[in-house]
């Protein structure tokens, strides 16, 4: 058995403490609610991917999807009204209500050019709505680049001259340990898979060793202060002046 047909024979437990990233499983919900909140007018949906964000936007929005021909085509299969370059967006100035970026940043070879482009195009008192992974693996290698901390991001939006709400965290400090612990025990066993190392032996422990840390960190979560330091990624609201 290849690591992809484990992550596919996986795919429908992600809803139970039964899967690695079940601590994640809502993520998409909640970022769909609060785009559909933020949300306003033309709306630009950068890295669009499979455009499952859609269905959120609210129905009097014109909805815009871009994605990159390299990774949005070849490694998606996307296909978005525009392929584009973010750092090159082919829209005039202040032409955007509302940005999505979604999970993108840590894939963009120059980020900071692509935030100047993004404050470029919104409209004044135009939106971003951004999200970005902090502590999580390497993936869509060999595209991945950088984790900004809530301190770079920003940085890096206020120079483009937009006014930033204080970043969210993603998941608190105790799912996002239990988060990592899982999905470091879900890699190292799909390394074994591909060397047919002798671990593969430990399959029945790892299926019991990933509900219990997911458990453990649910409920230690709820029990404890989170530590602002630690957390799995940041949802972020900026405006234009």
């Amino acid at each position: 058995m290849q690591a992809a047909s484990i992550r596919n024979w996986l795919k429908p437990l992600v809803f139970t403490p039964l899967h690695p990233q079940w601590l994640l499983s809502n993520s998409k919900k909640r970022t769909g609610t609060w785009i559909g909140q933020n949300a306003g007018g033309v709306v630009l949906d950068i890295g669009c991917a499979d455009q499952w964000v859609n269905e959120y936007i609210p129905e009097n929005c014109q909805y815009i999807s871009l994605d990159y021909p390299m990774t949005g085509g070849k490694m998606y299969g996307s296909r978005p009204a525009l392929f584009a370059d973010a750092a090159r967006l082919p829209l005039q100035d202040g032409v955007v209500d509302t940005i999505l970026m979604l999970e993108v940043l840590e894939h963009l070879r120059t980020p900071v050019c692509a935030i100047a482009e993004v404050a470029r195009v919104l409209k004044p008192g135009g939106v971003l709505l951004l999200t970005v992974p902090f502590l999580y693996p390497v993936h869509d290698a060999p595209h991945d680049y950088q984790r900004p901390t809530c301190y770079g991001l920003l940085r890096d939006l206020e120079r483009a001259g937009l006014i930033v709400e204080p970043p969210t965290p993603t998941l608190g400090s105790a799912e996002t340990a239990a988060l990592l612990c899982n999905l470091a025990l879900g890699g190292m066993y799909s390394t074994a898979l591909t060397k047919r190392h002798p671990a593969l032996l430990l399959l029945p422990l790892l299926s019991l060793m990933v509900p219990l840390i997911n458990i453990g960190g649910r409920v230690l979560g709820r029990m404890l202060p989170s530590w602002p330091a630690l957390t799995a990624g940041y949802s972020v609201k900026a405006y234009k002046k």
